[in-house]
């Protein structure tokens, strides 16, 4: 769960965060799946809806991590654009992208029917307008390059249907969706267990192999299984190979009140870097506009406040709401050349299955990996496998440029390691604030609780010991290479960790 109640997103305050028992000593499944969002929920009741002895593990709640954090937009029209796609993957590989979101979004629909989930789930036009200055040549190109990936529909049109700003000319694109991510995922959850799978929560996985019996396990508890799913969002399975691939970067958003009607019911997305991206939802409340943007790689700021009060600024110059009720932020796994990671382990151990790479699109890439992974592990041909195949290497410029550059950066964080620090003592950090400190060549992540208790870790991200930063809106230290979040005191929050970080005595 995010670790401060200032940043709590629009779903984890209007629906529950379901947790179950933890699991306790060895057992063992057909296939155990180590994450308990949308990927690994998806996955896990795709296969027990196929007879498969199901088992998911998570150290948080059902949705507790980055699936809570989502907008949730069930869309096909991808924010890198099928242009870009096209260049790195060809025409064939451009509509494979669309088939399987496409299919993603009718999937969701379906399952929320068959199951009777009441999620909200509502098909939507969505349209893409352009960033202040950007030439509309962009729209042009993206719908010549949308319709040779066989998106049916995509039309140009001179705005979008929103009355209180013009947005100039724009693309709507048919058949997209919406819904409430948690209801969705307590539905699931509810099925699964129905067809007789197993969820335990507050089981925090620290060990996966694979092989002919792939094993997942943590303190005082074990599973063994035909197969391994690791849906962690980033995955703790793997040290460099996938996540040399993909950058981490932080996503923020409000949810403001609006007038009912006073925004047409669609999806909106610009084409500004970051873009921004708009949708609406009901609550008992009353009509809110949620709204993201403003991202930045994962450790690198520390301004959550000017990025919210941006998204604020941004939307009151385009519509009219009120007072923001709720502002949070989520992470999103951005690879280098567009498309997520969903496959096979990429280090060639057998039986041992990931899902990352979500670019923005969560939803409907985990949706995707539960149909993919499915049939991965039931020996069932799926014209994905190659898209998605986290050991792809792509020779394209555009994603070799991404790939030095994300390194480089990383490179880089590694140099600052001996003369990184934010506060000179510990008498500097303020009651529930951390910063890292050195004790003399070591880095200590310090955070002084609310009681003027300072609690002492290494600040040394137990991955691959980039020196954490301190995230103020959120209270957590992220790691600027690959991602990783622990708590205040260092309990992980988010992978490719896996144990938290050691504490460390307070100095003499």
């Amino acid at each position: 769960m995010e670790s401060s109640e200032r940043s709590r997103s629009v779903w984890k305050a209007t629906a529950p965060l379901r947790q179950f028992a933890p699991l306790k000593g060895e057992t063992t499944a057909d296939v155990c799946v180590v994450g308990a969002g949308i990927a690994g929920m998806t996955t896990a009741y795709l296969l027990a809806k196929a007879g498969k002895r199901v088992l998911v593990l998570d150290g948080n709640a059902v949705g507790g991590g980055e699936t809570g954090q989502t907008t949730a937009h069930l869309s096909s029209a991808l924010d890198d654009r099928y242009d870009s796609i096209e260049q790195v993957f060809g025409q064939d590989g451009a509509r494979l992208a669309y088939e399987s979101h496409q299919a993603a979004i009718e999937r969701i629909g379906a399952i929320a029917a068959e199951e009777g989930i009441d999620c909200g789930y509502e098909r939507l036009d969505g349209y893409l307008f352009l960033a202040p200055g950007h030439s509309p040549d962009l729209l042009d190109d993206e719908l010549t390059a949308a319709r040779r990936a066989g998106f049916e529909g995509v039309e140009r049109l001179p705005r979008a249907p929103v009355t209180t700003f013009d947005t100039g000319p724009c693309l709507r694109f048919p058949r997209q969706a919406q819904l409430h991510p948690l209801k969705y995922l307590n539905g699931l959850a509810d099925a699964i267990v129905k067809l007789g799978g197993t969820i335990h929560t507050g089981s925090h996985v620290t060990e996966l192999e694979g092989g002919t019996r792939a094993r997942a396990g943590g303190a005082g508890f074990g599973v063994t299984a035909v197969a391994v799913v690791v849906a962690t969002n980033s995955p703790i399975s793997d040290l460099f190979s996938i996540h040399t691939k993909q950058e981490p970067y932080r996503s923020f958003v409000i949810a403001a009140k609006v007038a009912e009607q006073a925004v047409p019911r669609a999806l909106y997305w610009d084409t500004g870097d970051p873009y921004h991206y708009v949708r609406l939802q009901e609550t008992d409340g009353g009509t809110l506009l949620v709204v993201g943007g403003e991202d930045h790689k994962t450790g690198h700021e520390d301004d959550a406040e000017a990025r919210w009060a941006a998204l604020e600024a941004w939307t009151r110059e385009r519509f009219p709401i009120t007072s923001v009720e709720h502002r949070w932020s989520g992470q999103v796994m951005e690879p280098v050349d567009y498309m997520a990671f969903i496959g096979r382990d990429p280090n060639g151990q057998d039986n041992l299955y990931v899902a990352t790479g979500d670019s923005g699109h969560g939803m409907t890439h985990g949706t995707i990996a539960g149909m993919l992974l499915g049939d991965l592990i039931q020996a069932v041909p799926n014209p994905w496998t190659e898209l998605y195949d986290p050991a792809r290497k792509s020779l394209s410029p555009a994603p070799v440029k991404e790939f030095v550059k994300a390194n480089v950066d990383v490179a880089l964080q590694y140099a600052d390691v001996v003369l990184q620090k934010d506060a000179e003592s510990e008498d500097a950090i303020a009651p529930g604030t951390g910063a890292v400190l050195r004790h003399g060549t070591h880095p200590v992540a310090a955070f002084r609780d609310e009681q003027g208790v300072v609690h002492r870790c290494s600040a040394l991200c137990t991955h691959l010991k980039c020196v954490v930063q301190w995230n103020s809106a959120e209270r957590s230290w992220d790691c600027p290479c690959h991602g990783s979040r622990f708590s205040p005191t260092g309990e992980v929050l988010n992978g490719p960790a896996s144990a938290p970080l050691p504490p460390v005595e307070a100095p003499r």
